[in-house]
């Protein structure tokens, strides 16, 4: 995994890069727009309105409603220079702490008094986050962000004052040391988080329950529980929290269909009551966790909870709540220090390797491990910028697609994008031994060197046409990685900058144009030469290899084909000038 120390720097480059799609917020703002991305929303769009039109008004700096969960956001920001250097002003704080009176405030001339100088747009949102606090019953959380440090005694006094307003409210404080571990969930995908759930432990007629298993490791600070939920509870639980709560995951859910899957069916079907010994259960981790009692229910309170291990379970049950309620599901929880440094017993180096080891009941693969890297997060992200869906995680089309809904993004996995960097970049061999091989430490980094999606997308849209140009012949099929390899290092050259990349990637999207209509007729000249290359090496009699042995075999084909190829002057001339006018395409494309 790609874990190193985060500095603030780090997360001011995000924050720049933030200003990339919204020129015109300053970094204040963009530091906002970044918190409500990274703590309280998944949409960046929201996050953006929230900031967007009237903010810095009254201590507000970020207001945003959300009727899903019948609540009012509101943020003041402090971007500092340097981490955890300043100390706030408590006038700063209390002021803002007054903002949950001022929300909930039942007066209108008073109201009034208050809007009366903030911009017009602010006063508006104000306006109607007030009319959801107090004819709704919405709560109002306050977010006091800072880079800086808030004391102790500051704090205790704001929350007194947000205590006396007339509404259901609290203030919470984000210091820079904070901060930084909402930038780490952040690149790890885990964003937004989610705050708590409360797993009811199993209580039933049918089934006593002797307590709770609980265990604390002094060592590593660690805290563990196991006890059993209800199906039923087991489903509320995911119906509360959704997808984001396997974000952690290696894989997404892999469908109804798998063997696994299907089994676990039947069993909630036919006898749920064995389900408990049948299963694995589920894997939680979690940043803090208290048992508490509540109406006669004794509950695991957990906070920023993670599904590492039982997606498929959860998910099982969930679409089978109704049977599920017979069910027993074994759950282990950890509570995982995230204070830890970037040594062996770090946070992402433990989780790593918890999620590694629990998972075993579907099959781990390299590239499944790899999945949450956070080169691959960042590429997700960088994809989707592009109208590309990245599937970084193994998981059903359908699961893919419901990710990202509402537009018509293409679609490609990780492991396409490894095949094509590795038969650009290394020796074509590489792709006859297995696309898993691609995601093994020694070579992953060969092949997921950054995180520019158009590094990736350059070499991927020419697989997408070597492909299409070896379709229905099963002799170029073989020599695919080969010819791949061969055209890239001709083409390279022509889509080394960020203009020509584009308009590469837009023509050869469409299929239209010239440079597919050249690039095409230059692929086939080499696909000719490759198997010209291989009938004059393959051997003679019993020792000839086929052509599938032949290129699976032989490490540095590439190199005795460029040879081979040198020799045949009419092949490269005719190559050579389909290049020259695929790249008069590219140079005269309007991108």
């Amino acid at each position: 995994m790609n874990h190193k120390d985060l500095t603030i720097q780090d997360l001011k480059a995000a924050i720049e890069d933030i200003g990339t799609r919204f020129p015109n917020l300053s970094d204040d703002d963009r530091f906002v727009l970044w918190f409500f991305r990274a703590y309280v929303t998944d949409s960046e769009d929201r996050a953006h309105e929230a900031v967007a039109g009237g903010s810095r008004d009254k201590s507000i700096d970020g207001l945003l409603i959300d009727d899903a969960a019948r609540a009012v956001f509101i943020v003041q920001a402090k971007y500092r220079r340097a981490l955890g250097a300043k100390t706030e002003n408590r006038d700063d704080v209390i002021c803002f702490a007054e903002t949950a009176a001022a929300v909930s405030e039942s007066d209108h001339s008073a109201f009034a008094t208050y809007i009366d100088t903030m911009e017009p747009a602010s006063a508006e949102r104000f306006k109607e986050a007030r009319k959801r606090v107090n004819g709704q019953k919405y709560r109002v959380i306050l977010y006091f962000v800072t880079l800086g440090k808030i004391s102790v005694s500051t704090r205790r006094d704001a929350e007194q004052t947000v205590g006396r307003a007339k509404a259901d409210a609290k203030i919470e404080f984000i210091d820079g040391s904070r901060a930084m571990l909402l930038f780490r969930d952040y690149l790890d995908g885990v964003a937004p988080p989610i705050p708590t759930l409360d797993l009811e432990m199993e209580k039933s007629p049918n089934v006593t329950v002797n307590g709770v298993a609980q265990r604390y490791d002094d060592l590593n600070n660690i805290e563990s529980w196991v006890f059993s939920m209800r199906g039923d509870a087991v489903a509320a639980l995911y119906e509360f929290a959704g997808p984001r709560v396997f974000a952690r995951n290696i894989r997404g859910y892999l469908g109804a269909a798998t063997e696994v899957n299907r089994s676990m069916v039947a069993t909630l079907r036919d006898e749920p009551a064995k389900f408990f010994y049948y299963n694995n259960g589920i894997t939680i981790i979690c940043d803090e966790a208290e048992k508490k009692s509540r109406q006669g229910k004794d509950v695991l309170q957990v906070s920023n909870p993670q599904i590492i291990n039982g997606q498929q379970t959860t998910r099982t049950v969930a679409a089978h709540a109704k049977e599920a309620r017979s069910a027993s599901v074994l759950v282990k929880v950890i509570r995982v220090p995230r204070e830890a440094g970037e040594s062996g017993n770090g946070f992402e180096s433990l989780v790593s390797r918890i999620v590694a080891g629990t998972n075993w009941q579907n099959k781990i693969t390299a590239s499944d491990l790899m999945s949450n890297d956070r080169i691959q997060i960042e590429l997700e992200r960088a994809f989707r910028k592009l109208g590309y869906l990245y599937i970084r995680k193994r998981q059903s089309k359908g699961e893919a697609k419901r990710s990202a809904p509402g537009k018509n993004y293409m679609t490609v996995k990780k492991e396409e994008i490894a095949q094509a960097v590795a038969a650009c970049e290394l020796d074509p061999w590489w792709l006859r031994q297995g696309k898993e091989k691609l995601f093994e430490e020694d070579v992953y980094p060969k092949v997921f060197p950054n995180t520019d999606a158009n590094y990736y997308l350059s070499r991927y849209r020419l697989l997408r046409e070597v492909t299409y140009a070896g379709r229905g012949n099963p002799e170029r099929g073989y020599a695919k990685w080969l010819v791949l390899n061969f055209v890239w290092s001709e083409l390279s050259p022509l889509v080394r900058s960020a203009r020509n990349a584009r308009s590469f990637r837009l023509q050869t999207e469409r299929g239209a144009g010239e440079v597919p209509h050249w690039l095409n007729r230059a692929i086939d000249k080499v696909f000719n030469e490759a198997l010209r290359y291989y009938r004059q090496n393959r051997g003679k009699g019993n020792a000839a290899l086929d052509v599938s042995r032949f290129f699976r075999e032989g490490k540095n084909r590439h190199h005795e084909f460029l040879a081979f190829w040198n020799t045949s002057a009419k092949a490269k001339r005719t190559f050579g000038k389909c290049m020259e006018n695929a790249a008069e395409a590219i140079e005269g494309y309007d991108a």
